[in-house]
């Protein structure tokens, strides 16, 4: 099976340097939840280009800042869109998890993103509750949710843009977004050190669940897309 956990957010001006750091905390997180996926501490991820064959390069701080930096030199436009390597690592058989995104832009038309993909034999638990906390933790987003290809599919029947914010069968809402909840959204809530709330929505699968807490939030407001052009992070 593969899920993608997805952070958004609007434009936020950061440095090289914290960017490095906030990557090398999400690698390391990543470590700790998909040990089966991320063997060694980490020592198995490669930046995968787009000409050229991927690179091994070490989960620190300075590798992971000259990737940015060089990523930064070669686009003339990417300290206005944001700047993020395109990170894999394969473990055990079935087990293989890539990070990627756009981090650091200032555009008012451009979403900055972390995502995180992972493949994962049929049957066995993934802790996506986790990886969706550490995003949000680590990358104080917007929103952000857990999705897989029919769930998306389904979410694009249901009216749900590309763009706009959205929900998944687990989603985050930071601080604004959450207080406008509705008390009769059916959902496990778990407050998080960000302010914001994570939404416990469905188990894998279940379709129907998540496209009606879609609408519900819509409805409530709790999904309203941030004015354009963006003029902030966060709702």
């Amino acid at each position: 099976m593969e899920c993608t956990v997805r952070g958004l957010w609007g434009p936020r001006k950061e440095s090289a340097e914290a960017l490095a750091s906030r990557w090398k905390a999400t690698l390391d997180r990543l470590a700790e939840l998909l040990p089966e996926a991320v063997p060694g501490g980490g020592e198995g991820w490669h930046r995968i280009r787009a000409n050229g064959p991927a690179l091994p390069v070490r989960p620190d701080v300075p590798s992971l800042l000259a990737v940015l930096e060089e990523e930064l030199a070669e686009d003339d436009w990417s300290d206005q869109t944001g700047v993020a390597p395109h990170l894999v690592c394969e473990g055990a058989p079935g087990r293989e998890v890539s990070v990627s995104g756009r981090t650091g832009g200032v555009s008012g038309h451009l979403t900055q993103a972390v995502f995180v993909t992972v493949e994962w034999p049929d049957g066995s638990e993934l802790p996506e509750a986790g990886l969706l906390a550490a995003l949000a933790e680590l990358w104080d987003p917007d929103y952000g949710n857990v999705v897989d290809h029919d769930l998306l599919d389904a979410l694009g029947e249901a009216g749900a843009r590309v763009g706009e914010p959205g929900v998944g069968r687990l989603s985050y809402l930071s601080p604004a977004r959450a207080a406008l909840v509705p008390d009769d959204l059916e959902a496990v809530r778990t407050p998080l050190s960000t302010g914001g709330v994570l939404l416990d929505i469905a188990p894998p699968g279940e379709h129907e669940a998540v496209l009606a807490a879609y609408l519900r939030l819509r409805e409530s407001g709790a999904l309203q897309p941030l004015p354009k052009p963006m003029d902030r992070s966060k709702l």
